[in-house]
């Protein structure tokens, strides 16, 4: 496999083999704050530098454009520029949770055709290779580059699209679907007509589970070239997007903003319950 031709995935045999090639982020954060810089700093893989979430892979968060919008592309170009990645520097990210913050980074750097791969990796591959401390790299060449619209759905793209038919996949937790619980939104519930896909479903012990089984659950849905990926706040839609991609479906577009956007518009409808398809 070339560095420079990455599928969405990649195993820990295969980082190690090339870690001199590559550029390691790590992407570890967590809701509740238990996950971030300092467990990077505590130990991460050799030469990886941290992308925080908030501060490197988002814009400000506002009603309008939900907790976790795309940044600006010129303070994404700086973000990459200081954790030393150039142009044709090829990236393979992780974290502690199956992939699903990582996926972010790498799905916004596939949209701007830049090679890139969430490691999936199981606790015991990790084996001895941490290093602990903060690691200084030069700084890279990244251009700034437009976010391709044709990667992303609008707000009123989705209303529209779900209202229509299309499927509208959403990579939150069942609870959070049905209504039963909402932690950090505005209102409990889904965007109507959205059908249910755990990103977790996919991961099977930090892996992405057998090619087989990974694109069932997504026929089983139905979707599509037309179809839209969304979850609270557009980080782990983007796990599902990269998903479909690597068993040979259509990579959809992600609804950015997702539910944290959409529930924070009181003039949106929201569905709770058991979804009745």
């Amino acid at each position: 496999m070339s560095t420079s031709q990455l599928p969405p995935f990649v195993g820990m045999g295969w980082a190690m083999a090339n870690r001199d090639h590559v550029r390691f982020v790590d992407c570890r954060w967590s809701l509740d704050g238990s996950q971030g810089r300092a467990q990077y700093l505590a130990g991460h893989l050799p030469g990886a530098v941290f992308a925080d979430l908030d501060a490197d892979l988002a814009g400000p968060a506002s009603v309008t454009a939900g907790r976790h919008p795309l940044p600006d592309p010129d303070d994404f170009a700086l973000a990459m520029q200081r954790l030393g990645i150039h142009d044709d520097t090829p990236v393979v990210a992780y974290d502690t949770a199956g992939g699903g913050i990582a996926a972010r980074l790498v799905w916004m750097l596939r949209i701007l055709g830049h090679p890139a791969a969430v490691l999936a990796y199981r606790d015991g591959d990790v084996g001895s290779v941490l290093e602990d401390g903060d690691v200084d790299v030069a700084a890279g060449s990244f251009s700034p580059r437009p976010w391709p619209q044709s990667a992303i759905a609008t707000i009123d793209e989705v209303a529209a699209a779900a209202a229509a038919g299309t499927v509208v996949v959403d990579a939150r937790d069942g609870v959070r679907h049905r209504g039963e619980r909402e932690p950090v939104d505005a209102r409990p519930g889904r965007i109507p007509g959205s059908r249910n896909l755990p990103w977790t479903e996919n991961v099977v012990r930090g892996r992405l589970d057998d090619d087989g089984a990974v694109r069932a659950r997504f026929e089983a849905l139905d979707v599509d070239e037309s179809s839209i990926m969304a979850c609270g706040s557009g980080v782990t839609a983007c796990h599902n997007a990269l998903a479909m991609e690597a068993v040979g479906l259509p990579r959809p577009r992600v609804f950015v903003g997702s539910y944290s956007a959409w529930a924070a518009d009181p003039q949106r409808p929201v569905d709770t319950g058991a979804h009745d398809a």
